[in-house]
């Protein structure tokens, strides 16, 4: 399947899905859909665990998945950006993890084999989407504290490779480590995926993708697109880019700065412009499929999809936009 992948990134600009969680408040559901019949007697209230819903309601995970191959996307992300037991455990559900992984990504890979049969020249991607965790290695969250850490980095390392594992078990294409604002979370999480790698020695992709938070231009942590970009170049990536916290137009220069230096492929997925005063994302699919237009003339992505707010009707004007361009060029690529 990686061989699929790198020929596929060859021919044609890629397209990654849209947002899980703007579909999944479509259905507004309630406590009882996020503990289903396994987690009904379960002591803490269970409402906006979005992965849990990979267990106790698949059937809107799936729909979701289909909604956004339908729409033109090449690769879908699992349904487990909070799937490690350190984001699990505000919800006390750190026994659950492995299964939440393993069925999100058994969910997507077995939608994805659907389209892929229905369409062979254009097979769909399965990418495990790993999230930043809800805690920062790097930095203290205490102000009284500066040398405090929640975390450790061996404390990552664990989580991450559970959730690893988990994820191939289930049927992941590509690794995706996401929405990085410390790149010290993110060196833990390739960190516990190179083990998982020798131990089954067998590879597979990995996608890393940063946030930018804010028009500085830098990650939480402190760190320059280039410093981020430098501080992972010593691992062969399948891609690099940025997602969240901005819209298109926002992350333009930082696009640029990829483009020109990474040896990777460049990816991204913004979200639907900035949120408005209720948080909510207002930018039509009309207006970011331009923005989106813009970065592909310029040559600056192989991979392109959508972040929060996004809607199959953002992914379906991607991919059309997407489909008259061709992808960014690399000199001396790092093949993953």
């Amino acid at each position: 399947m990686a061989t699929k992948i790198q020929e596929a990134l060859r021919e044609r600009v890629l397209v990654l899905d849209g947002a899980m969680g703007t579909m999944i408040q479509r259905h507004s559901l309630e406590e009882e859909d996020f503990r289903g019949e396994r987690f009904k007697d379960h002591e803490h209230p269970l409402k906006g665990n979005n992965d849990l819903l990979s267990i106790t309601r698949p059937d809107i995970i799936r729909e979701v998945h289909s909604l956004y191959y339908d729409a033109g996307a090449d690769i879908a992300e699992t349904n487990t950006f909070s799937g490690t037991t350190i984001a699990q455990a505000d919800y006390h559900l750190e026994d659950a993890v492995y299964d939440i992984n393993y069925q999100s990504a058994k969910i997507a890979r077995e939608v994805a084999d659907e389209f892929t049969a229905r369409e062979p020249h254009k097979p769909r991607f399965v990418a495990g989407s790993m999230g930043p965790t809800n805690r920062t290695a790097s930095l203290s969250p205490d102000v009284n504290d500066p040398g405090f850490r929640a975390v450790t980095f061996d404390d990552l390392v664990r989580a991450y490779k559970q959730q690893a594992e988990a994820l191939l078990d289930g049927g992941a294409d590509i690794l995706l480590v996401e929405t990085v604002f410390d790149t010290l979370n993110a060196k833990a999480a390739v960190f516990a995926i190179q083990e998982v790698y020798d131990e089954r020695e067998q590879e597979w992709p990995v996608m890393v993708s940063g946030t930018i938070t804010d028009a500085s231009g830098r990650t939480l942590s402190g760190q320059t697109t280039e410093a981020f970009l430098v501080s992972l170049s010593h691992i062969p990536l399948l891609s690099i880019g940025l997602n969240c916290a901005l819209g298109a137009e926002q992350l333009r220069p930082y696009l640029q700065t990829l483009a020109q230096k990474a040896p990777f492929h460049v990816s991204a997925h913004p979200n639907a412009g900035l949120p408005n005063e209720f948080g909510e994302y207002d930018q039509s699919p009309e207006e970011m499929a331009e923005l989106i237009d813009g970065f592909l003339s310029d040559n600056f992505l192989n991979i392109v999809g959508g972040c929060c707010g996004t809607t199959p009707d953002h992914i379906r004007m991607i991919a059309e936009v997407a489909s008259k361009h061709q992808p960014r060029p690399i000199e001396n690529l790092i093949e993953a």
